[in-house]
Formats: structure tokens, sequence, C-alpha cells
């Protein structure tokens, strides 16, 4: 049945949506490939980290746009100062979460 009432996606939907599968099979598959790589006394030239580090960059961004659209925009006008705020401090977060993983995967190789 067809519902009148049931508003229409956010044109920016279907492109974060595509751009967080996209970068999550990037991210999958880069995973799988590094893990046939690791041979005893082989290493992997640092640079090819980099596929990975933007392809999760890929995943959160888009994650996080996604969570905008559905969390923020869709509450009500009271209430969209408190949900922002509140996804203000969760998207800064999981961005630092990023920045920490990618920044102790660099160390960590420095260290080496």
């Amino acid at each position: 049945m067809n519902n009148p009432e049931k508003p229409s996606p956010h044109p920016l939907r279907k492109t974060l949506l595509i751009i967080e599968f996209s970068a999550l099979t990037v991210l999958l598959a880069s995973m799988g490939w590094f893990s046939r790589q690791t041979d005893p006394g082989h290493s992997i030239n640092p640079a090819w980290l980099l596929i990975p580090a933007v392809a999760s960059l890929g995943v959160f961004s888009s994650f996080i746009g996604l969570m905008y659209i559905r969390w923020v925009m869709a509450a009500s006008a009271a209430d969209q100062l408190r949900h922002k705020i509140v996804f203000s401090l969760l998207a800064i977060t999981l961005i630092g979460v990023w920045i920490y993983g990618i920044a102790s995967t660099w160390h960590s190789l420095n260290a080496i």
C-alpha cells in the first residue's frame, strides 16, 4: 500500500550508503590482502596502509552522516539543539577513536 504520510528519504542517504558499503568492501578486501602478504621476514610497505586508512575513514564518515540524517534531522524542532549537541559529542568521539587508531598504527610501524 502507498502511505501518503511517509516522508521521502533525504537526497544524500543513497549516496552515503553507497560510500559506506563501497568503503567497507575496500577495507575488508585490503585486510584479506594484508593477511596473505604477511610472510616471516617480509614487511609490507607502510604506504599500502593508506588504503585501509582511507577506507575506514569513508566508513566512519558515511556512518556519521547517515546517523545525522536519521537522528538529528528527524528530531522535532524543539529537541533538535539537544540532539545536535549529543550527536556532536558522539561524532567527535568516533573521529577521535579513528585518529587514535591510525596514529597508533603508524607509531607501531616506526617502532619496528
